[in-house]
Order: structure tokens, then sequence, then C-alpha cells
């Protein structure tokens, strides 16, 4: 198990470039298996769950070619359906989240895949009720190996048909959607989740040669068709990993610059944080982020407390209420943040408590943050990161506390952003892998 050891209080400063976006990856890259020609994808990040999923297509007979830094072709025309039966594949399944991706494609193609519970984050539940309840509509069956604690799905040829999904979720809604491309007949989704990587993910599937239509909205309509083909693709800069330069900006920044940020895919991310008090400039495509000496909590029109509470696209990431909140703990006032879709990702704010913050978690889904001001610094201490988004929060916080911090189970982080010790060190941190 890996460590970082961060020396907290030094100021940053320069330019940083964001990586493509994992959650867009995971989902275009599982795209590649409804083709037997290829498709090149540019902007992948070099991070642990993107690089796991592409060696897990490697293991099922997709031919898989590095061009060049990020850029990557893949060639699904002689995928090994035997090696989806194994007990080896079910358990690298088990061990990645995004292998929840490949079900729709392979339903779609082959017309059949196998379902094992995924890992990721230990964040609460996160079910797959969605995935399945839409598969079932487009006319495929489950079938439980209890001795194996799998699910195979199958079906002779999926049928379009109309469907309401349960929640707007987004894996739900791009799993749905791939296997629809290829069923027989119009499909029409409502209550799609609509965030800009379901955008992208119908962009390419377009430029493959589907028929997806009402791009951007709740509403989706999918004409089948018979066969997709080759296309290239360029992945968004990561919204989650912007979001948390501005938080590393907010609170131990000495002005940052945010490049290519593609501003118009990241909604209200940016007006999250000036509702922190953060000031945030667009310049062009880019974002930058001044000193921040003081930033004051905004409150509601009628003079109550601010509350932040994430929701699906368009509304706030659940992603980023880690480092809003680790942000909160240096701002002017208060501020309730209602984490309301996981059940467990507030649990990490004991860690800061014990760095100094003042933080009451009224439940598993509330936490309210008296700011200190920046009068109380935070201080070092030794932590473990429990998922990607708390550890980068973690991160932040230690790199702006007094004294050194150790934060141990950094994998968690290495899933999600790439080399970010270097990167976040080449603006003046002082951050080591042990």
């Amino acid at each position: 198990m890996a460590s970082f050891i961060i020396e907290g209080g030094h100021l940053l400063s320069g330019e940083i470039t964001p990586q493509g976006a994992k959650n867009e990856a995971l989902q275009v890259i599982c795209a590649t298996l409804l083709t037997n020609e290829e498709v090149t994808i540019q902007n992948i990040p070099d991070i642990r769950d993107v690089n796991n999923l592409i060696q897990l297509l490697r293991d099922i007979g997709v031919k898989v070619k590095a061009v060049e830094r990020g850029t990557y072709t893949f060639l699904a025309d002689a995928l090994n359906l035997d090696y989806l039966q194994s007990d080896e594949f079910v358990q690298k399944c088990a061990e990645l989240r995004g292998s929840v991706m490949m079900i729709g494609p392979l339903l779609a193609r082959m017309g059949k895949a196998v379902i094992a519970k995924p890992g990721g984050d230990k964040i609460g539940r996160r079910r797959l009720d969605t995935h399945f309840l839409g598969f079932e509509k487009l006319g495929a069956t489950f079938n439980r190996i209890p001795e194996r604690d799998v699910f195979e799905i199958s079906a002779k040829q999926l049928k379009g048909t109309n469907m309401l999904l349960d929640e707007a979720s987004v894996t739900g809604t791009a799993n749905i959607v791939m296997a629809a491309v290829l069923a027989k007949g119009t499909t029409t989704i409502y209550n799609a989740a609509c965030e800009p990587y379901v955008q992208q993910l119908c962009h390419l599937l377009n430029h493959m040669g589907a028929k997806i239509s009402g791009i951007a909205s709740n509403l989706l309509t999918i004409e089948g068709v018979e066969q997709l083909h080759g296309a290239e693709h360029r992945i968004l800069p990561d919204m989650i990993e912007i979001g948390s330069f501005i938080g590393m900006a907010a609170m131990c920044g000495d002005g940052i610059r945010i490049k290519n940020v593609s501003l118009k895919d990241l909604g209200i991310i940016p007006d999250t944080f000036r509702r922190l008090g953060v000031r945030v400039k667009a310049e062009g495509d880019d974002l930058f982020i001044p000193k921040q000496r003081h930033y004051e909590i905004q409150s509601f029109i009628d003079g109550t407390i601010m509350t932040l509470a994430d929701a699906p696209w368009p509304g706030l990431t659940p992603d980023l209420l880690s480092v809003l909140i680790v942000v909160a703990t240096q701002a002017r006032g208060s501020v309730l943040f209602h984490q309301k879709m996981f059940e467990s990702r507030l649990f990490f704010v004991d860690k800061l408590i014990d760095m100094g913050a003042q933080i009451i978690l009224c439940d598993p889904h509330r936490a309210v943050v008296v700011g200190h001001d920046r009068k109380i610094t935070l201080r070092g201490g030794r932590m473990s990161s429990p998922d990607i988004r708390a550890g980068i929060a973690l991160l932040i916080a230690a790199m702006s506390a007094n004294g050194t911090s150790r934060i141990d189970n950094i994998e968690q982080i290495d899933r999600g952003y790439e080399n970010i010790e270097a990167r976040l060190n080449a603006l003046g941190a002082k951050i080591t892998r042990a």
C-alpha cells in the first residue's frame, strides 16, 4: 500500500492542464465493443481505473494500440466469448466498477453478457437496478448462477421500446443507450441522464453510425441500426479534476491558471465555488483563480444559511462535495452540505475534524461546516483515503495544513487522478510518494 507524505503550508502558483475525463473514458472505451472496425480515442487519462478497463478489453480479445500519449486505437473484431464465461473474467469485473459499462455493448452485439457485482468506491449502496430494468425492457432475460454469484444476461434480438427510467442514472443511461443502438426498432428513454459525458458518448455513437436524437436533454430517441463502423473521438477535460484544482487554488494558491477547461461543459461548478466566496475568473477557455486571502460564504436572499446539495446534471455533481467541504473549512461563514445520492460519502469528515476543522456531521447525508476564515489553520495528521474524491479532498487539506501529513491507501486517488503528485509539485507543492 502506497502513501503520500505532504509538507503543508506551501503556496502553489503557475499553470496546470486537466486530464481527460475519467467517467467519459470508461463509457466511450466500452463503446468500442459495438463494432468490428477500428475506433480511435484521444485524451485518455493514464489512471488506474481506465488502465484496468483497457487491460480487461485486451483480455477478451480487443486489439489495443497506443498511438501516442493519451491516444489509443481499439479493434474488437475477434472477441473471445469463452473468456467471458471464465471465473477470471468475473473476478476482474468484480474489482472494477467501470466493467459494468461492458454489459450493454456485449449484449447488443454478442447477445449475451455476464454480470458480477462491480467494485469501486466504498461510498454506500450503488445499485444497478436501472441498468437491469432497461435491458429487460429491451427484451433481455436474466439467469442467476448462485454458485458463482453472477447473472447471465442474454437476448437473441433486442427490440426497441419506450421506457421511463426509475432514476437519472449516468451509467444506467449510457449502458441502455449502447444496448439500444443495435436493437430492432426505436427506443425512447425518458428521465435519461444528460451529463456532458453521456452527451459525448451519444456523439461518438452517432459518428459510428447510430441514430440518436435528443442529446443534452432527458428524453433520448434511438433508432436502431444493423451495425456500427469505426470513428475518432476526443474526450473532454475532467470536470471533477478541474473542480479539485479550483479548491486547491482557493485553499493554498498564489494564483493558479487552469488551462483548456471546456468552460461550456462545466455547468454550475464555477458558480458553486463562487457561492463559497472563491474568486474564479473565466479567461477564454481557461479559469484563473487568484490568491484568496479571505473568501466569504454567501447566504440566501432571505439571509438564511447557504445550503449546497448534489443533484443530477445540470445540478451539482456529488463527486465535488468532498472538495467543497474542505474549501469551506477556511471560508468566512457557515454552510450546510446535503449529500443526497450516497450514504457513506460524508464519513471522511471525521479526519478533517481531527485536523481542527469545525464540522458538525448531522447524519450520513448532512454536514454543517463553520469556516475558520483562515484564523485557525488545519494541522497535519495521518489519515487514509476511503475513496477517490475524499482522497483528493484530504490531499488539499494536507497541503494547506501546518506540519506534515501522511495519507495512506492512495491507490484510491490513483484510480482517478493522473500522476497527481508530480503535477502539483510542479506548482510548488511538497508531496512525496512512499
